[in-house]
């Protein structure tokens, strides 16, 4: 028998060429903690960086719920590039927050924060970067109830078919970027859409969001009941891919253009974050399978990082633990360990025995960087 030890270094130090042939890059212990995130503070979510700082910034979603969870609260975190806590405000109490995103126009933190669920209305909301914990939050935009697309047909293998019928009552937005002329997109979960908020620094507030895109496809029956969520865009920003987390999918949209919605790749486990690095590469938290994958041009897996290893004597995840949110920076992939339980009244989910959640730190393979 293998000893772990010997297990990790062959694990580490295997270069494969990421695009050799049907190669892929795995290094299941490629994962290392950046930081223990405070003790009170659950269900870290979204994910972004400030390029000049190199500070992180991280939105939790901790959800209400009358049973175990009636007064929960929802924590902005900004870390140093060397881990250290630099502020914290709690100022969205019990309102989930999910994507976050950093704006170098006005140097501010946009939210996609979850009110639909707490009575507050599902919005956008911007913080100051440099916030403390009396800063104060503004709204930027509310989220369109638009409901849910039409019916979707799911052809068989025997050539029949099925109608697959959603419904919403809520707004879930989820994921929000910005291009290269300070739009803002977001995804909205449960309503199968994407919204468009042109030049969003400088709209009249309360700012007005369009519909981008409202599809089936972007809807899910599947588990977790998580329709559109991660958004990236391609170099040229002639593309949108969106992951489809319920249906285990990467998406894709022709911006400008006459396309559709098309299926770029598929099986998935559990897509989440998405983001392109400087290679071209598309990497996906995959909360379901706990690893982060990154996907060739043709949508194929060329790299699977991390794994999921156990729960620590302190009550943190060893390892990768329902991770959602990912930020590039330089050759490192940050990533929330979200420890979500998905599954109701299971009992026996490891994330049921996190105490103390986390944010990881993932290396790029040396031989998927521009330098190599």
């Amino acid at each position: 028998m293998k000893s772990k030890f010997l297990t990790t270094l062959i694990a580490s130090t295997i270069a494969v060429p990421a695009l050799a042939g049907d190669h892929v890059h795995v290094r299941p212990f490629a994962d290392e903690k950046f930081v223990d995130i405070p003790s009170d503070v659950k269900y870290p979510e979204g994910l972004s960086s400030d390029p000049v700082t190199g500070d992180i910034f991280v939105a939790t979603f901790n959800v209400p719920n009358a049973a175990y969870n009636p007064s929960p609260v929802n924590s902005v975190l900004r870390y140093s590039a060397s881990g250290e806590l630099l502020a914290r405000t709690d100022i969205s109490g019990p309102t989930p927050l999910v994507g976050i995103r950093y704006n170098s126009v006005d140097n501010s933190l946009y939210m996609a924060s979850l009110g639909d669920i707490t009575g507050q209305g599902s919005k956008i909301v911007k913080l100051a970067a440099d916030f403390d914990q009396n800063t104060p939050l503004q709204i930027v935009a509310e989220i369109p109830f638009i409901g849910t697309p039409a019916d979707r047909t799911v052809w068989n293998i025997d050539g029949s078919t099925h109608q697959v019928t959603y419904g919403t009552n809520i707004r879930v937005p989820n994921d929000i970027i910005f291009d290269s002329q300070g739009d803002l997109y977001v995804s909205d979960s449960f309503q199968g859409a994407v919204f468009h908020l042109p030049e969003v620094a400088s709209c009249s507030q309360p700012c007005q969001l369009e519909t981008l895109v409202h599809d089936p496809l972007l809807s899910t029956s599947g588990f977790p009941s998580f329709g559109a969520n991660g958004l990236a865009l391609d170099e040229e920003e002639q593309h949108l891919y969106i992951a489809n987390t319920g249906d285990d999918r990467i998406l894709k949209v022709g911006l400008g253009q006459p396309e559709g919605v098309s299926v770029f790749a598929e099986g998935v486990n559990g897509a989440d974050g998405i983001a392109f690095d400087e290679m071209g590469y598309l990497w996906v938290t995959e909360n379901q399978a706990d690893q982060l994958t990154a996907l060739n041009d043709q949508g194929r897996v060329v790299a699977r990082l991390g794994s999921f290893r156990g729960i620590n004597s302190n009550g943190s995840p060893r390892g990768l633990l329902f991770p959602a949110s990912l930020e590039i920076v330089g050759k490192d992939i940050f990533v929330t360990n979200m420890a979500q339980v998905a599954t109701a009244n299971s009992g026996d989910e490891p994330e049921e025995r996190v105490s103390q959640f986390t944010i990881s730190r993932v290396s790029i393979p040396l031989m998927m960087r521009k330098e190599f």
